[in-house]
């Protein structure tokens, strides 16, 4: 009997051992820093629009979503374009599931994102992109902003994800004509 008493006290301070070690392993794994670039975290360091408007830079605008699939797969490409433009061009970002920038949803009949809106330094908007662009594109597109030039690829659209309100999708006036494209 004594035996089995200590087999089943070795098992348990194994078992205790390795719960303790996996607990810190997960705690430590979740402190880490990834690579990837978030949605909001680029949102928090976007230029408000308020100050887009007024400081006679061209703007690029983003409408998106935090659960656009397109949205988060172009997230570390715009990332570098924006560090790369930060000083020539304002980057506002708007997420279509807050209610507050509803009239500019309604202004550039955002229904799919992402959704972008080339704004010249005189606040004329030029352009629209809407989908998934390749970085070479838009990075194309903002050269020719900058430079006061036609842009190559206006009106360009690519993969979109619906536009959709998790709260009320009947009443919400964004989803009269979403669907999700693919060209």
């Amino acid at each position: 009997m004594s035996e089995i008493v200590n087999a089943n006290r070795i098992r348990n301070t194994l078992i205790a051992f390795a719960a303790i070690t996996l607990s810190i392993a997960i705690f430590f794994g979740f402190q880490t820093q990834t690579g990837s670039v978030s949605l909001e975290s680029q949102a928090k360091n976007s230029t408000p629009i308020e100050v887009a408007i007024a400081n006679g830079k061209p703007t690029l605008t983003e409408f998106y979503a935090d659960w656009c699939t397109s949205c988060q797969s172009m997230a570390p490409e715009l990332a570098q374009l924006k560090q790369k433009y930060a000083d020539s061009i304002n980057f506002v970002m708007f997420n279509v599931d807050n209610n507050k920038w509803l009239p500019e949803i309604l202004r550039y009949r955002v229904d799919g994102i992402p959704h972008f809106v080339f704004i010249d330094d005189q606040g004329k908007e030029i352009a629209q992109a809407i989908g998934e662009q390749p970085s070479s594109v838009m990075e194309a597109n903002l050269e020719a902003l900058i430079d006061h030039q036609t842009l190559p690829y206006a009106a360009a659209t690519g993969q979109t994800s619906e536009l959709k309100s998790p709260n009320n999708p009947i009443s919400d006036p964004r989803s009269h004509s979403s669907q999700v494209k693919s060209n």
